[in-house]
């Protein structure tokens, strides 16, 4: 039996003294994609950029298909 989901996150990013983006905290993982969304919405005036993305995983073979943004706002880094 396989153990496939989505791995859903929010990550938040601040500026330093040089103009450079930098995580404002550990990125955190969400249940549903709504919660994330909501939560990236509530923290977009606070941060330089914020960002919710899902993606397909499956852990238990470290299988992880590409990231999808499901909500954006501000500056962020590219997504790996």
């Amino acid at each position: 039996m396989s153990a496939k989901g989505k791995l859903i996150v929010l990550a938040a990013f601040v500026k330093n003294d040089e103009g450079e983006l930098m995580p404002a905290f550990d990125p955190r993982q969400f249940d549903t994609e709504d919660r994330a969304k909501r939560d990236a919405r509530l923290m977009a005036d606070q941060y330089a950029g914020v960002v919710a993305w899902s993606r397909e995983a499956d852990p238990s073979i470290g299988e992880y298909g590409p990231p999808v943004v499901i909500f954006q706002a501000g500056e962020v880094p590219d997504l790996e």
